[in-house]
């Protein structure tokens, strides 16, 4: 583009220096007129093409701009999206991991349990040893004997019903304190969430503003240099 300029001008210089050498101080005869008519409107018609020349090289150009412009814009809203699926894939993950501490949850709850019907059962298997020794004493002695184990077999029922209920209430408000702890945790997540949503969407919001105000302003010299 540049040596088809060079050469315009070159062509140019051409015809300034053929009319001085017809016109070099001497009086112009009908020839020399109709000579000097012909480069005039040769250098008009080149004149004339040079400013098409540059009226499309500035067109190109602003054409080329605005390519640019409009690909920028594309990778601009490519990155949103892709930001986007991102904050979505994490709110999924999270939402993963909160489903498996509740299954990891309801696991240990059904283990404990099982625990205490094992040892529910264990007890009744003691129990019913025992009543068939108690079966099993003939005298006096041994019903004596019998009271005092009974006595002494509920009293450390009762110590351990005791224990049992002290531990269960123990790990019943352990258990609360855990859920509560894990429902705030949920909470102030879910609301850094919605904080970092809002965050993300007045960012986008604001670099929606900054690049329409840059576009009007580039349209804006734009047309202030097609003025010119």
């Amino acid at each position: 583009m540049k040596k088809k300029t060079k050469k315009i001008k070159k062509q140019l210089g051409k015809f300034e220096t053929l009319k001085s050498k017809f016109f070099n101080g001497a009086s112009l005869d009908s020839s020399g007129k109709l000579t000097s008519q012909f480069l005039n409107k040769t250098k008009q018609s080149i004149n004339k093409a040079y400013q098409n020349f540059k009226k499309k090289q500035k067109k190109e150009k602003a054409k080329k701009i605005e390519k640019e412009n409009i690909e920028q814009k594309k990778q601009i809203l490519s990155d949103k999206k892709q930001r986007k699926k991102e904050e979505e894939q994490k709110l999924k993950d999270e939402e993963k991991s909160l489903k498996d501490l509740e299954v990891k949850r309801q696991t240990e709850e059904e283990q404990k349990l099982k625990e205490t019907e094992r040892k529910l059962k264990y007890e009744e298997q003691k129990l019913k040893e025992t009543e068939q020794r108690l079966k099993d004493l003939e005298t006096q002695k041994l019903k004596e004997q019998e009271e005092q184990i009974l006595k002494e077999q509920e009293e450390q029922r009762a110590k351990e019903e005791e224990l049992r209920l002290n531990d269960q209430q123990q790990k019943a408000e352990e258990e609360e304190l855990r859920l509560k702890d894990q429902q705030q945790k949920a909470e102030e997540e879910e609301q850094r969430l919605n904080e970092e949503e809002q965050r993300v969407k007045e960012q986008e919001e604001q670099k929606a503003l900054e690049a329409k105000i840059e576009e009007e302003k580039r349209i804006k010299e734009e047309k202030e240099r097609i003025k010119e």
